[in-house]
């Protein structure tokens, strides 16, 4: 729910806004954390309008989570180096605003310095653009200007943003030339079997000779494609959009990470990029001094799996009750047991937040030497696979011609 206010910060400037929160109470509440007295606070019945329009303009965000993640990274690093030197926030976020070409994310910087001119602090002005600024950027931002220390975790948050945009760039890069082979060898595959193929069977039925099973097989197939292509596009369609919106669902996103935890050999990197993931952010978070209760609920918020966020639910509820987080992920097929060790060997020595630090940045550079390891199996084995299926097409359509040839020479020869 929105609630607009007017409100007084602690220099006596007048601010008027809006905050989200379940209940009038909360809000008043949360308001006056911030350092703010309260004058007017009602229900914001324009706010879904107002909001929607600022979403399109930069919440929503424009292309990519990763493009979106490698802005976010930038302008919080030059922030942190402007800040650093004693520059003044709105000085600072508007400098840097002129340096951003127009467009969604400009709009969004546009809006955050116009929020901080009016009294809040960044992290509220960040709320309200979660596309760029999402629950860890603003809980390192709230705590660095609770603790004075504003820069320091603007330096944090920005190689969280760049490691994870890195990540995200390596396994785009491992996955384009696999993908691009696919796509060659099937556009090859569709043009033989819809033009090639056809002129070898009116060659075929001209010479009357008999056909190999494999040559038959190819022509019933390339005679139904070619008969039936306004069924079977559309379903191929209707296929990859019902997937699509299955995995968008809660049971399909469940599914496929089942699957991608169990899978053979897959399913081990995939936990160790996710573990590494969760590892990292808690470790900057713990590192950051924020609250280790608040750390894992923001460890879950961006675990991005819902078997990873159901293992940190179960640990925030077993850290309430006084438990270590080492005893809380132990036993997990999750989380693997030398990353519990560290962990625990972290709580003895009081240093939790620089050995998950460290675990993740080991864990990073192995998962880097893996997925570089099985690019190079995969490319070859999808090499070998597809020259395979090409080879058996290109051979089942000669195979008449040499067995015509071969029949010929034969008679010639008795003759």
């Amino acid at each position: 729910m929105k609630f607009a206010y007017t409100a007084y910060d602690r220099a006596g400037k007048a601010v008027s806004d809006s905050i989200d929160a379940p209940t009038r109470a909360e809000a008043s509440d949360t308001l006056r954390k911030q350092g703010l007295f309260v004058n007017e606070l009602v229900e914001d019945t324009h706010a879904v309008g107002r909001d929607s329009r600022i979403g399109r303009m930069g919440g929503g965000g424009g292309g990519g989570r990763t493009k979106r993640l490698r802005s976010m990274a930038a302008f919080v690093r030059q922030l942190s180096i402007l800040v650093s030197t004693g520059t003044p926030i709105v000085e600072a976020i508007t400098s840097l605003e002129k340096q951003v070409p127009e467009g969604h994310f400009h709009a969004a910087l546009g809006d955050i310095r116009s929020r901080i001119e009016q009294g809040n602090g960044l992290s509220v002005a960040l709320q309200h653009h979660p596309a760029y600024f999402d629950a860890v950027a603003r809980s390192l931002v709230a705590a660095g200007e609770s603790g004075g220390m504003l820069d320091a975790m603007l330096k944090r948050l920005s190689a969280l943003a760049r490691q994870q945009v890195r990540v995200r760039s390596m396994i785009a890069g491992a996955m384009v030339y696999p993908c691009l082979l696919i796509t060659v060898a099937l556009g090859v595959l569709g043009v033989m079997l819809f033009f090639v193929l056809p002129r070898f069977e009116d060659l075929f039925h001209t010479l009357g000779s008999g056909l190999p099973p494999t040559t038959k097989m190819l022509i019933d197939l390339s005679d139904f494609l070619r008969a039936w292509w306004w069924a079977v596009v559309p379903g191929i369609v209707v296929s990859i959009v019902g997937l699509r919106l299955y995995l968008a669902g809660q049971s399909g996103q469940n599914a496929l990470a089942r699957f991608l935890v169990r899978a053979p050999h897959l399913g081990r990197v995939f936990r160790s990029f996710a573990t590494a993931r969760i590892a990292r952010v808690l470790g900057v978070l713990v590192d950051g001094k924020v609250p280790l209760l608040e750390a894992l609920t923001l460890a879950r918020e961006s675990a991005g799996n819902p078997l990873y966020e159901e293992l940190l639910r179960k640990a925030e509820e077993r850290v309430t009750r006084g438990e270590s987080v080492s005893s809380a992920l132990e036993g997990s097929p999750l989380i693997d047991p030398s990353v519990v060790e560290a962990i625990r060997s972290g709580e003895r020595s009081g240093q939790i937040g620089p050995v998950l630090l460290s675990l993740a940045e080991f864990m990073d550079e192995d998962n880097e030497i893996v997925l570089k390891s099985l690019s190079s199996i995969v490319e070859p084995l999808i090499l070998i696979v597809l020259g395979v299926l090409i080879g058996f097409v290109a051979v089942s359509m000669f195979l008449p011609l040499f067995d015509l040839a071969g029949a010929t020479g034969a008679h010639g020869g008795g003759g």
